[in-house]
C-alpha cells in the first residue's frame, strides 16, 4: 500500500499541514520539526504525489522544449543550456522532437499543454506559426529559439543569420575564391533561407563571383554527401571552387564525399565552410572552418527569458547574438 501524507504526519507527531509545509515550505516551519518529518519521510520510503500537486497548483515544475532535430548535436547544446538554467530555478525540461514536421510539433505542445508545462522553448518546424497563438492565448508562454519573427507576441532568442551567411561567404572571397556554392537544406527553414541572404550579400560585393545553391531535401551527412557526389561528378571546370554548407552535418558529408574516393582536395580544390560549430567540427579528417553559434547560451537564455515572462516584469523581449567565423584547415590557402 502506498505511504500517504498521513502516514508521514502520525510517524512525526505532527498535522497533515505540517508535512506539506516542510514539502512545499519548509521556510515556514522549524529546522527540527523539518529533521523529524524528513526522517518519517526516508523511513517509510514516502514519495510525494507530483501530479496532483500539479492539479492543485495549476503548474508543473517543467518546461518543454522542442527541436527540429535532437540528432544534430547543435540542438543537443541547445538542451544542455536549457537544462542548466532550468536547474538554476529548480525545474527541470520535458524534450520534444518535431522532426521538421509541423504535425509533430503541434502533438508535443498540446501534450505540454496537458502537462500543466511553465512554458516552451521552441525551434520551429517550419515558418509557419499560426497554430503558436492558440497556446500562448491558452495561458502557456511560447519562446522562439534559434528563430525570431516581427510578431511581437513571440519573444525571442536568436543569432543574426544573414551576417553569419555574410562572414562565411566573404571569407571564401577574400581567399580568392569567385565560383561559390550553398549547399541548403529547404529554404522554407528560416536559417537556411537567412543564411543565403548574407551569402547573396557578400557574391554581391565581389564583381566577377557567382553563387549557385545546390538544395537539399534536409540538414542532414548523408544529404551533404549526396551533394557532395552531385558536385564531384562535373567535370572540374564545372564545379565550384567553394563550398559554403548550411549546416555542420552538411559540410561533414560534402568533406566525406570530396575526400573518400572522387579525388577533390579540400581546400586545394574546393575549399569548405559550415555553420554552427558543433564540437567535432574541429576533429574531421579535413578541420572544419564553420560559423560558430552560442548554441549552449541560446537555451540558457531562452529558459532565462522564459523565467521573465512568467514573472511579468519589464524585460528584453528578443535577445539576438551575433555569429563568428572560425577558421580552419578546410578554407585555408
Amino acid at each position: 500500500m502506498a505511504v500517504g501524507v498521513k502516514d508521514v504526519a502520525a510517524a512525526a507527531g505532527v498535522s497533515v499541514g505540517t508535512v506539506s509545509n516542510v514539502l512545499n515550505r519548509p521556510d515556514r516551519v522549524s529546522a527540527r520539526t523539518v529533521e523529524r518529518v524528513q526522517k518519517a519521510i526516508r523511513d517509510l520510503g514516502f514519495v510525494r504525489n507530483d501530479a496532483a500537486r500539479q492539479l492543485r497548483a495549476g503548474r508543473s515544475r517543467s518546461i518543454g522544449l522542442i527541436v527540429p532535430d535532437i540528432g544534430n548535436p547543435f540542438f543537443a547544446e541547445v538542451a544542455r543550456g536549457a537544462e542548466d538554467r532550468a536547474a538554476d530555478a529548480g525545474m527541470t525540461v520535458l524534450l520534444g522532437n518535431s522532426d521538421e514536421s509541423d504535425a509533430r510539433q503541434e502533438a508535443h505542445l498540446a501534450l505540454f499543454q496537458e502537462q500543466r508545462v511553465n512554458g516552451v522553448l521552441l525551434t520551429p518546424a517550419s515558418g509557419d506559426l499560426a497554430s503558436l497563438q492558440r497556446f500562448t492565448d491558452a495561458g502557456m508562454p511560447v519562446v522562439l529559439v534559434d528563430h525570431e519573427v516581427a510578431e511581437a507576441e513571440f519573444p525571442s532568442v536568436s543569432v543574426d543569420d544573414v551576417e553569419g551567411g555574410r562572414l562565411a561567404v566573404a571569407h571564401l572571397l577574400k581567399t580568392g575564391r569567385r565560383r561559390i556554392a550553398f549547399v541548403s537544406g529547404p529554404r522554407s527553414v528560416r536559417q537556411v533561407a537567412q543564411r543565403l541572404r548574407g551569402a547573396e550579400l557578400a557574391v554581391a560585393e565581389v564583381q566577377d563571383a557567382t553563387l549557385e545553391v545546390v538544395e537539399r531535401a534536409s540538414l542532414t551527412v548523408l544529404q551533404g554527401r549526396a551533394a557532395g557526389e552531385q558536385l564531384a561528378a562535373r567535370a572540374a571546370e564545372d564545379r565550384p571552387d567553394a563550398v559554403f554548407a548550411a549546416n555542420d552535418l552538411l559540410a561533414v558529408g560534402l568533406l566525406q564525399a570530396f575526400s573518400f574516393g572522387s579525388g577533390i582536395r579540400v581546400p586545394g580544390d574546393i575549399a569548405l565552410v559550415g555553420y554552427d560549430d558543433i564540437d567535432f567540427a574541429s576533429a574531421t579528417v579535413v578541420p572544419l572552418s564553420s560559423v560558430h553559434q552560442p548554441a549552449r547560451l541560446l537555451g540558457w537564455m531562452g529558459v532565462d527569458l522564459l523565467l521573465k515572462e512568467l514573472d511579468g516584469g519589464d524585460h528584453d523581449r528578443r535577445v539576438r547574438f551575433r555569429p563568428e567565423l572560425v577558421m580552419r584547415d578546410s578554407s585555408s590557402g
